[in-house]
C-alpha cells in the first residue's frame, strides 16, 4: 500500500510517498478479534508529526509511516468487534492504550503504562489502511452540514487534548479569565472553543494580527500580538491586575515565565507541550506564596473521548481546517506546518 513515511531521523527531506506492507486484514494475517481496519479518506497533521520527523527519544521501526489524526471507512473488523461494521464512517482516536493495565481499568486510558499514539508509537494514517483497537474508533456524527472529511480528520487528537485541559485538569467554570497561548494552532482554537462553552472569558495570543483578527471572530474576547505587546503586563491591565485564573500552555520555553507572570493567585496552569523547548525554571517561593497549580496533561480517556464526540454531534465543537493538500503534495503540508502559517488545522487526502 502507498504510506508518507520516514526511513530516517532529520528535517523534512527525510519525507517520502512509498509502498509498505499492508497491515492485517480480510485475508491473512488476519485481524485480531477486537481489532477494525480503516481505510483513511483524509490525514491531519499536527506538530507532533514535525517532532516525530526530527526524532524523539524512543525506538523507530523504519519505514515508519506518519499521521496521528485521520477519518475513513472501515475496511474489516476482527471477529468479536460489534459497535462498527465494514462500510461505516468514522473517526479516529490516535491515543492507543493496552486497555488491560490498572490505570485502563480505572477508565484513565491516557495514563496507561503501555500508552502509545498513532504515526509516533505504531504506524500511522498516513496511508491506504490503518489497523486500531474497535474501542479507538468514533461513527461520525450525522449533522444538518455533513462533515467532510477533512474535518473529521482534524477533529480528535486537538480536541480531546484541549477538553482535557479545559475541563477536566483545569475545571474552568463560568466567569473565569482563561488565557491561550498560539491561536491558529488546533489545540488552541480547541480550547478557545471549549472555554466559550463554559463560559470563561478568553484571551488568546499570536504573532499574527491576521490570526488573531480571525480569533476574534471566532469568541475571543481579547487578543494580544507577542511580538509587540508584553503579554504579562497585558493580561494585568485586562484582569485590573488580577491576572488569569487559567493559562493554557503548549510553547514551553519560549513562553513559560510569562505564563506565570499571567498567571493570578490561586491560578492554574495546563501544559500539554514544549515547541520551543522542555527546560523551564521555577521560583518555589512564587509557587507556593501565590498557591498555584501548575499541571500536565496528554491526551484524553476514553469517557471525554466519547463526550468530545456528543458534543461535535450536537453542533459544538466543529473543527476548523486551515488547508486540503492531496496525497502526493504531503511534504507541502508540512512545510506549511513547520512555517507556522495555519489558521486551523492542515489536512492531506489520502483516498478522496
Amino acid at each position: 500500500m502507498r504510506a508518507w513515511v520516514i526511513r530516517a531521523t532529520g528535517g523534512l527531506d527525510q519525507l517520502q510517498e512509498s509502498d509498505v506492507p499492508e497491515p492485517p486484514g480480510p485475508g491473512s494475517p488476519p485481524l485480531g478479534p477486537r481489532q477494525v481496519r480503516v481505510a483513511p479518506r483524509a490525514a491531519a497533521l499536527n506538530h507532533l508529526d514535525l517532532f516525530v520527523v526530527r526524532g524523539l527519544p524512543h525506538q523507530y521501526r523504519f519505514p515508519h509511516v506518519l499521521g496521528a489524526d485521520g477519518a475513513g471507512v472501515v475496511d474489516a473488523v476482527g471477529s468479536e468487534v460489534r459497535s462498527v461494521r465494514p462500510g461505516d464512517r468514522v473517526m479516529i482516536n490516535p491515543g492507543i492504550p493496552d486497555y488491560t493495565c490498572e490505570y485502563c481499568r480505572a477508565g484513565e486510558q491516557s495514563l496507561c503504562r503501555s500508552y502509545g499514539i498513532l504515526g509516533e508509537h505504531f504506524p500511522g494514517t498516513m496511508a491506504q489502511y490503518v489497523v486500531v483497537p474497535e474501542q479507538n474508533v468514533a461513527t461520525i456524527p450525522t449533522l444538518p452540514t455533513p462533515l467532510t472529511w477533512a474535518e473529521a480528520a482534524a477533529f480528535s487528537l486537538v480536541t480531546l487534548t484541549a477538553w482535557r485541559m479545559i475541563v477536566t485538569r483545569a475545571q474552568v467554570v463560568a466567569g473565569e479569565t482563561v488565557l491561550i497561548w498560539g491561536i491558529g494552532g488546533g489545540v488552541a482554537l480547541a480550547a478557545l472553543r471549549i472555554a466559550k462553552l463554559k463560559g470563561a472569558r478568553v484571551i488568546v495570543t499570536s504573532s499574527s494580527d491576521a490570526k488573531l483578527h480571525e480569533a476574534r471572530t471566532l469568541g475571543a474576547d481579547a487578543t494580544l500580538n507577542y511580538n509587540t505587546q508584553k503579554i504579562s503586563q497585558e493580561v494585568r491591565a485586562l484582569t485590573d491586575k488580577r491576572g488569569a485564573d487559567v493559562v493554557i500552555e503548549n510553547v514551553g520555553e519560549a513562553t513559560w515565565d510569562e505564563s506565570l507572570r499571567s498567571l493570578g493567585r490561586g491560578g492554574r496552569l495546563v501544559t500539554c507541550g514544549s515547541t520551543s523547548g522542555p527546560h523551564v525554571s521555577l521560583d518555589l517561593r512564587r509557587l507556593f506564596w501565590h498557591q498555584w497549580s501548575l499541571m500536565g496533561s496528554t491526551m484524553g480517556n476514553d469517557a471525554e473521548y466519547r463526550e468530545i464526540v456528543r458534543r461535535l454531534g450536537a453542533g459544538e465543537l466543529r473543527p476548523i481546517v486551515d488547508r486540503v493538500f492531496p496525497f502526493t503534495e504531503a511534504r507541502a503540508a508540512f512545510e506549511r506546518l513547520e512555517r507556522g502559517e495555519q489558521m486551523g488545522k492542515i489536512v492531506v487526502e489520502i483516498n478522496p
